[in-house]
């Protein structure tokens, strides 16, 4: 027979966490799982099936009278993605612009994020706890104060004491995308060397000494140790960052401009809402566009995203 004492130890033994988990594994917190996935995908789906609508339907009756008149159509994608005129949409040069945008603004600040990181968590250096506060604090820094500084250091360069240290760019064209891969980055820092840094500071030090005292240099140990172990949080960052910069519209309104030469879908999805409105099966079939690559992203680095998300929080 268990003795008062023996019981309430076995319910002290049960941690938090293991609470937590039970509860969200439970049958009432998966039927609510249920529910919110259905009401949070309900618009993209009926986003999906709006833009395969003929123009008549959609202007005249709601996605959800598709299933009792089911009629589909992909004129609205070849519109919208190849029409020969303006107002049509020409969508594939905005679509090419954004991936050449998103890309390097991805890959930029997740290697200079590691490379922080490391050194902030593992090369011992007067006032590296300083540097590491000012980069939290950063983070709370609105991006809109930075615009203005931004371009007046791509138009006029960088003055100390009146001496130009650093020339303006006066970039045009396609070089502009230049400054929206440097100014994605910029904001990109503070919150990628903040994540990268716990994850990394969480490493047991006796392994990074036995790398060390196997005469390993720290480009080795960042390469073939601290990186395979980072994976999770080095792809958490990653999506954070693709999903953020592809659907940005104020950095790429301001420093790609409004053209087909280098502004994303964004910028053109805005100038057809203000100015073709009425083109709602325009609109469907460009925003679905701009939707499913983030999210073919997303699907395809779930399991690494989750892991990062997760990795270190449970324990036991």
């Amino acid at each position: 027979m268990t003795t008062l004492t023996e019981t309430v130890a076995r319910t002290r033994a049960v941690t938090a966490p293991q609470r937590v988990r039970r509860r969200l594994t439970s049958r009432v917190a998966s039927a609510v799982a249920i529910v919110i996935a259905v009401l949070w995908t309900t618009p993209t789906f009926g986003l999906l099936l709006s833009s395969l609508r003929p123009e008549d339907q959609i202007k005249s009756t709601g996605w959800w009278t598709f299933f009792s008149d089911p009629q589909l159509t992909l004129e609205n994608y070849q519109e919208v993605l190849f029409g020969t005129s303006s107002s049509s949409g020409q969508m594939m040069s905005f679509l090419i612009n954004s991936i050449v945008i998103t890309i390097p603004s991805v890959l930029l600040p997740l290697a200079l994020a590691t490379f922080a990181a490391y050194a902030l968590a593992w090369l011992p250096f007067r006032g590296r706890e300083w540097i590491y506060i000012g980069i939290f604090a950063l983070q709370i820094v609105p991006l809109q104060m930075a615009l203005v500084p931004l371009l007046s250091f791509f138009s006029q360069g960088v003055d100390v004491f009146g001496v130009q240290v650093l020339p303006g760019w006066d970039l045009e064209g396609p070089a502009r995308f230049v400054q929206v891969w440097f100014a994605h980055t910029c904001f990109a820092l503070p919150l990628g060397i903040f994540l990268i840094h716990n994850f990394m500071s969480e490493l047991p030090g006796e392994l990074m000494e036995a790398a060390r005292v196997d005469g390993a240099t720290h480009g080795a140990i960042l390469r073939k140790l601290v990186l395979p172990l980072v994976g999770p949080a080095l792809a958490t960052f990653g999506i954070f960052q693709f999903l953020w910069v592809w659907n940005d519209l104020l950095v790429a309104l301001i420093f790609a401009g409004g053209t087909a030469e280098t502004a994303p879908m964004t910028v053109r999805l805005a100038q057809m809402a203000g100015t073709k409105g009425n083109e709602w099966q325009r609109l469907t079939s460009g925003a679905f566009v701009s939707v499913i690559i983030p999210l073919a992203v997303f699907l395809s680095m779930q399991r690494y995203f989750v892991r990062g998300l997760l990795a270190g929080s449970v324990k036991g």
